[in-house]
């Protein structure tokens, strides 16, 4: 109804899987890169998890448009079935002819199992895609199980992917099902868009639909971000709505009246900007009052109890945080120094406090947001995430691990890897151990740092301006050889034939090449162009 008036071409936030609409954040190419590894690496288990909306099926349908043409798919929508509903779905989706009425578990399996050898003797790979996986049952996940048991004495003959909500992650994690959890080769969860990718989110949606111009203001766009979290589908259902009321008042831009009119509507929240303001201020008072009375409550059951205390600081910026990791621990960790798969770390604080070292910076901050915080005053940025040690290796930086969950998790900062040893450092001691022993007890979650271009605001992407744009093209040209050209355009706007100059640095980088640069180009344009930087592997060329 209001396309015609803005000028799009079709509806820019349908809620609909469709794949030209994915907004490629970081983590979503993270993610489609993790599915993409796991799809390539010969038999077992993906996992890609993430709260409702935030575009697990979309990805999925991109990685559906990568797939070779000779790969026989299955893609299961509805997985709340029993173990014979689902083997009887597989055969479905792959073209299996099954006797009517079967009910025989042995009777689907040994068709699925010839499918899949005469596939294989025709040189072709067979997956499984199963969305909404938080709803298959113990019983038909080990039955999934068993069907990735399907072999030659050289390789697997299934791939199966599993998307679902966090929950599935709890599932997995089940005592039952830890034979299944092993055969993960690769697993991914998706969190909700920052506030910076909720902008790029709503730039791209438009550009795709047909309008290269702005029409959410700032202010709406900062309110879109705190009442929808940064969950996709309920950003496009608020800018739906918000663009429909905006065309019905014969207004051009979208305000942020029109957005909390607009999620009241869709959502039952947020009636008007002033309910919403005075409601939290509200809010605030009552849990001000609240934290007082508590507060002078625990001060007074406590103050006749302290005792105190003479400390030795030694010098230690960290006397209030006792080491989890024993004085002695040997120079090199080895299968008789400790127990089999046990691991020692220390605490986040002190991981970081040796992550900074390697960057030749001091910190004193004691928990993961203000030692980020501290760590942008040196121009670097934090980034966490999970992964496998292939994302180590591609961004090549020294980084915290997570090698332990729990009330107090244990961390340790890996700062160099080779020839299958690796080289950890804890409370600023260097310790070498195989590289396997090192991941086996990680736990997928990392923390590194990278350094930033000056003027670094987010990702680009084309079809804007950006100030950015020129000290990027020079470094590209730096390492391509590769002359820059600004062609007939304004020297800060992010064309096509730039665009596609950048994709084809980001293919001979084994990058995503989707033109858009964002940290992962970043990072390796800044991994190529300054020898400052403390790298995780030696690259081709160092020394």
């Amino acid at each position: 109804m209001y396309n015609e008036y803005f000028g799009l071409n079709e509806s820019a936030f349908s809620i609909a899987p469709d794949p030209r609409f994915l907004y490629m954040s970081p983590q979503h190419r993270e993610a489609l890169a993790h599915l993409v590894y796991g799809f390539n690496s010969g038999g077992g288990f993906v996992l890609l998890t993430g709260e409702v909306g935030t575009g697990k099926t979309t990805i999925c349908r991109c990685l559906l448009e990568q797939i070779p043409e000779d790969t026989f798919t299955a893609f299961i929508l509805n997985p709340k079935l029993s173990v014979e509903e689902l083997l009887a779905s597989i055969c479905d989706e792959f073209g299996i002819q099954y006797p009517a009425g079967n009910t025989s578990t042995k009777i689907f399996v040994d068709l699925i199992n010839a499918y899949l050898l005469d596939a294989h003797e025709r040189r072709k790979k067979a997956v499984i895609i199963i969305d909404e996986a938080q709803n298959l049952t113990t019983d038909v996940l080990e039955q999934l199980r068993l069907l990735t048991n399907l072999e030659t004495s050289k390789t697997k003959l299934l791939q199966i992917i599993l998307i679902g909500q966090p929950e599935l992650r709890d599932k997995l994690s089940m005592p039952e099902l830890r034979q299944l959890s092993q055969r993960i080769t690769a697993r991914y969860h998706l969190e909700s868009l920052s506030k910076e990718d909720v902008s790029a989110y709503i730039a791209h949606r438009l550009s795709v639909a047909g309008l290269s111009s702005p029409v959410f203001t700032p202010a709406s766009i900062n309110a879109l971000y705190a009442l929808s979290h940064g969950i996709p589908r309920i950003i496009n259902l608020i800018c739906d709505r918000a663009m429909l009321g905006t065309f019905a008042l014969d207004k051009k831009n979208i305000d942020k009246a029109i957005i909390f009119k607009a999620s009241h509507e869709v959502l039952g929240t947020a009636k008007s900007p002033a309910g919403f303001k005075s409601l939290w201020i509200t809010i605030c008072i009552i849990c001000l009052i609240l934290a007082s009375v508590v507060a002078a409550s625990y001060y007074n059951t406590i103050k006749d109890a302290i005792v105190p205390v003479n400390i030795t600081t030694d010098n230690n910026p960290d006397i209030n945080e006792p080491s989890l990791i024993p004085r002695d621990l040997p120079a090199t960790l080895n299968d008789s120094d400790q127990p089999e798969s046990v691991m020692y770390g220390t605490s986040f604080s002190l991981s970081m406090t040796d992550l900074a070292r390697l960057w030749g910076i001091n910190i004193s901050a004691h928990d993961k947001k203000s030692a980020c915080r501290e760590i942008e005053f040196s121009g670097l940025k934090c980034l966490s995430s999970s992964g496998s040690i292939n994302v180590l290796r591609q961004f090549n930086r020294p980084v915290i691990l997570q090698i332990s969950e729990g009330e107090d998790p244990l961390y340790v900062t890996l700062k160099s890897m080779g020839s299958g040893i690796a080289t950890i450092v804890i409370e600023g001691k260097e310790h070498t151990l195989p590289i396997e022993r090192l991941i086996e007890s990680w736990q997928g979650e990392y923390l590194i740092l990278w350094k930033t271009p000056p003027g670094y605001k987010g990702d680009l992407v084309p079809g804007t301006s950006n100030a950015l744009l020129p000290w990027i093209e020079k470094k590209i040209s730096a390492i391509s050889g590769v002359p820059v050209s600004y062609d007939n355009d304004s020297e800060y706007f992010y064309s096509d034939s730039r665009a596609a100059r950048v994709i084809a640095f980001q293919k001979r980088q084994k990058l995503h090449a989707d033109g858009i640069i964002g940290r992962q180009t970043l990072i390796r344009i800044n991994t190529l162009t300054d020898s400052s930087v403390p790298l995780l592997v030696i690259i081709e060329g160092e020394s």
